[in-house]
């Protein structure tokens, strides 16, 4: 085992275990990683990325996997269908990256069509094989996220972790559902559970970890080493502290945007000084590393304003502004209120 990476700790009895961002389309960007990082969030992975545009060189693809000396360690994720683009594109970012993660897990079709990401736990034996192929052509630890299975037969998370660790694949991380479910029913933790004890190498689990209290009992059910957060953490980053504080792994005086003056304040008032520090400190990052981009902006203005009052008017606000510097301006005129 790698020192970067931890070795599996066991039952849990309540001690702080690793919180991780998810790697989402369209929402962990460099910016919003780094936030993340500052809200509590242990490791922050990048955007799942096209290993076939990154062989080709499509610039798109490689601005999803820009990356800053605070985020260490530096956690790129590829997917793709194709064994040999798949190592190659490994091979392009061995020398950047801290550690490597495989995408077995993603259900959007745009994905799964070529047999990448999910899709390809309906085919085991290239899944591991691929997988050896890239543990193989680099020097970076190599880690794989993945789901129960297809939904299609039974699941088979538990035999392909069990490959995949033969294989030296040094972390695991296992979304509680099927690719058939995509994001529908409820994770199935006692199934995360079956992978940890078929295997040595730490188990991070994901799905359905909204607050302190679905952690404590999903690390409770599974025993695993960690959590990683997805759709919990949209708009919402504050959910690695929260967690923290909620375990007792931290003070809430401790979390970056309480003051003295938060004590005061009831509990919708309080979301939105949390909301408001987070989208400011957004902002920030934003301009000081990628810049101020209208894509990402628009698509974290309605996350960060997302359930609270005022919200539908803020986001109608959002077609009256002209760039992106006055809808930075507009919502957090409307997280001030």
């Amino acid at each position: 085992m790698t020192s970067i990476i931890e070795s599996a700790p066991g039952e849990w009895d309540g001690g702080q275990r690793s919180l991780h961002l998810a790697p989402m389309a369209g929402v962990s960007e460099l910016p919003f990683r780094l936030l993340a990082r500052e809200c509590g969030a242990d490791l922050t992975i990048t955007e799942f990325t096209s290993s076939a545009a990154l062989t080709r060189d499509v610039a798109k693809s490689w601005t999803r996997l820009e990356n800053h000396p605070d985020e260490r360690p530096f956690i790129p994720q590829i997917f793709g269908g194709d064994s040999e683009e798949m190592t190659l594109a490994a091979s392009m970012l061995d020398e950047k990256a801290d550690i490597i993660d495989l995408n077995f897990g993603c259900p959007a079709p745009k994905v799964t069509k070529i047999c990448a990401g999910a899709a390809l736990m309906g085919q085991p034996e290239d899944l591991i094989s691929m997988s050896e192929r890239i543990v193989e052509g680099v020097s970076a630890p190599v880690t794989a996220k993945m789901r129960m299975g297809t939904g299609r037969r039974d699941n088979n998370a538990v035999s392909i972790s069990i490959g995949l660790e033969e294989v030296g694949v040094q972390r695991l991380c296992i979304h509680g559902r099927t690719l058939k479910q995509r994001y529908s029913g409820e994770a199935d933790w006692t199934y995360i559970k079956d992978v940890v004890d078929s295997v040595e190498v730490p188990v991070i689990a994901n799905g359905d970890i909204v607050d302190s209290e679905s952690a404590a009992l999903c690390l409770e059910t599974t025993g695993a080493a960690g959590l990683m957060i997805g759709r919990g953490a949209i708009g919402r980053p504050s959910i690695f502290g929260e967690i923290k504080v909620g375990l007792g792994w931290m003070e809430e005086s401790e979390l970056p945007w309480v003051n003295d003056e938060w004590f005061e304040l009831e509990d919708i008032a309080r979301s939105f000084a949390t909301r408001r520090w987070c989208w400011n400190r957004y902002l920030e990052l934003a301009r000081a590393t990628t810049g101020l981009r209208p894509k990402w902006m628009k698509r974290h203005a309605v996350a960060f304003t997302k359930g609270l009052p005022g919200a539908k008017a803020a986001r109608s606000s959002m077609h009256e502004v002209s760039n992106s510097e006055e809808l930075g301006d507009a919502i957090m005129a409307m997280l001030s209120q």
